[in-house]
C-alpha cells in the first residue's frame, strides 16, 4: 500500500502533486487545506482522509483515525511537537494507540519515533514560507520519505528536518 501525505496546501495544488502521488492508494491531508477545490483535486488521484486546520474555519485540534495496510494512523493539524503533545493528541493516544501520528501546522518536515510512535509532518505543499521546504510525504508500507516539490526544497528538507523536538 502506498500513501501520499500532504499538509498546509493553503488553497494551492502544486503542479507536481499529481505526478508525485501517481499510483498512491490513498492520500492523507493533515490540515490547512484552503478550500474544497484542493480536496477535489486530490480525490481525482486517490481517496482522501483529512482534518481541517486552523486556517480552515477550525481550531486545528481535530483528530481523525485511519488504518491503511494494517498501519494505524492518527491525523491532526496542530501537534504541537512530539515531545510536547497537545491535550487532544495525548488523550486520543491514551484511549487508543496509533502507529503513526501525521501532523502539519509548522510547515517543517519531521520524521521521528518517540515512545514507539512515528511522528511525521510532510511540511507544507502550499505557498513557500521563509526558507522552509515545499514538500510532501510518501509511505510505501514500510518507509516514510519526504519528497521536495522544487529544486530549492531538496536542501531545505535536509536543513529543516526534525527541528520540532
Amino acid at each position: 500500500m502506498r500513501i501520499g501525505i500532504i499538509s498546509d496546501t493553503h488553497g494551492v495544488v502544486h503542479p507536481r502533486i499529481a505526478d508525485v502521488f501517481a499510483n498512491v492508494d490513498a492520500i492523507i491531508h493533515s490540515g490547512d487545506v484552503g478550500g474544497d477545490h484542493v480536496l477535489d483535486a486530490l480525490r481525482r488521484i486517490a481517496p482522501v482522509t483529512f482534518v481541517r486546520g486552523n486556517n480552515d474555519d477550525a481550531d486545528g485540534t481535530d483528530v481523525v483515525r485511519a488504518t491503511f495496510g494494517g498501519v494505524r494512523f492518527l491525523i491532526t493539524h496542530i501537534l504541537p511537537r512530539p515531545s510536547k503533545l497537545g491535550t487532544h493528541v495525548a488523550r486520543s493516544l491514551a484511549r487508543e494507540r496509533a502507529d503513526v501520528v501525521v501532523f502539519g501546522h509548522s510547515h517543517l518536515p519531521h520524521d521521528e519515533v518517540v515512545g514507539g510512535i512515528r511522528f511525521f509532518n510532510p511540511a507544507s505543499a502550499g505557498p513557500r514560507r521563509f526558507d522552509y521546504p515545499t514538500s510532501v510525504g510518501l509511505f510505501d508500507g514500510k518507509r516514510f520519505t519526504h519528497v521536495a516539490l522544487d529544486d530549492r526544497s531538496v536542501a531545505a528538507v535536509k536543513k529543516r528536518i526534525n527541528q520540532m523536538r
